[in-house]
């Protein structure tokens, strides 16, 4: 991409925006294992309770780690209204909306399959599900009806899929098991992965992005769609955060006692499980843009910033490129000599060797824009 569009794209951005894109990013490269070697280094409940919420719940519940992939598609339809309008602006056809739309899914798509392990050659054995792959199939669907729909139609086909999903799942029965049973080994959305999914599956009876349990998935970005129709719209920053707020507390509500007749089960995504991290993420991006956008902080937020504006490059790098090993050949010596705070140095240091990079990147206007 040419710098002065580069720059021009730079000054566009909501802030607030790509911090919390950085922020959900920052646990997924490192940050994670920072504060939970904290809970081993200082032993305190607060310390303790971090370390819990940073594990997947098994099966059914909620735990912050859980938050972590649908913020990142939330986020995904936040920037869709933003991505669509200034291509429209730039006046791009419909025709060429489409191929950028295709492109970039086909591009995910086959980095998720790459890091799967494409490009061994043994198909077979290689599992063909995947976060890219869902990121990309739920970018396509989303981005498809933003394009050729108003916000209301959006609003209920996400309602529709989300009841749909929940009636098929309690009313389908499973064989050998019978109707309504939400276990990883009696749902439907385990047996439909068994019965179409080739080869591996993530969880030996289904799959973390299986089929149909992507449907729901498409609803994740398409009610952070809604929340991009919000923050573009007209009104003052205090409105739109108030307006963000009032829908997150709906959304958590509304999934939690959705949870009561069908669980939040994040592995088959339920529809429960949809609002209920919506709501979650609706309440951190108004956090995050009252703070950033509307009350006009924004140093704090660089560090975040930075991991947000590339957070492809940095998910797709760290499958093969061996960051600890430089942190290592850096940081060997003052971990062995740093005694009781020897788990977190490597893991932080770790960290630290893909923020150096991504600011490099930063600094030099590098956005791998797909």
């Amino acid at each position: 991409m040419p710098d002065s569009e580069q720059q021009v794209l730079l000054q566009s951005r909501v802030m607030s925006i790509d911090a919390l894109r950085g922020f959900d990013m920052f646990w997924i490269i490192g940050g994670g294992v920072v504060f939970t070697n904290l809970a081993e280094v200082w032993k305190h409940p607060a310390t303790q309770a971090i370390q819990r919420q940073l594990s997947h719940v098994e099966w059914e519940g909620f735990h912050f780690e859980d938050l972590i992939f649908p913020l990142f598609l939330f986020i995904v339809g936040v920037v869709l209204p933003f991505s669509i309008s200034h291509r429209r602006e730039q006046g791009m056809s419909l025709a060429g909306i489409y191929l950028h739309i295709i492109k970039r899914t086909a591009i995910l798509i086959l980095l998720g399959l790459v890091i799967n392990g494409l490009l061994c050659l043994n198909w077979p054995q290689m599992r063909w599900p995947g976060v890219l792959q869902r990121i990309g199939l739920c970018y396509f669907f989303a981005a498809i009806l933003l394009v050729h729909t108003k916000w209301r139609t959006q609003v209920i086909v996400a309602a529709v899929i989300l009841l749909l999903y929940w009636v098929v799942m309690m009313l389908i029965p499973v064989p050998g098991f019978g109707r309504g049973i939400l276990t990883a080994e009696g749902c439907l959305s385990s047996y439909i992965d068994q019965q179409l999914i080739p080869s591996k599956l993530y969880y030996g009876y289904g799959d973390n992005e299986g089929l149909i349990s992507t449907l729901p998935a498409v609803c994740t970005v398409l009610l952070g769609v809604l929340a991009g129709h919000w923050l573009a719209s007209e009104g003052s920053g205090g409105r739109k955060v108030t307006g963000l707020a009032i829908a997150g507390l709906v959304c958590l509500i509304a999934g939690y006692v959705w949870g009561l007749f069908f669980p939040i089960i994040k592995i088959i995504w339920t529809s429960s499980y949809v609002l209920y991290a919506v709501g979650w993420s609706l309440l951190l991006l108004a956090i995050f843009y009252w703070v950033i956008d509307v009350k006009g902080y924004k140093k704090w937020a660089f560090f975040f910033v930075v991991i947000g504006m590339n957070p492809i490059t940095i998910y797709f790098l760290q499958s093969f490129v061996n960051f600890q090993e430089i942190a290592r050949f850096f940081l060997q010596g003052t971990a062995e000599h740093a005694g009781q705070y020897k788990p977190i140095i490597l893991p932080f240091g770790t960290l630290m060797v893909k923020w150096l990079f991504l600011w490099f990147l930063y600094r030099h206007k590098i956005l791998f824009k797909l």
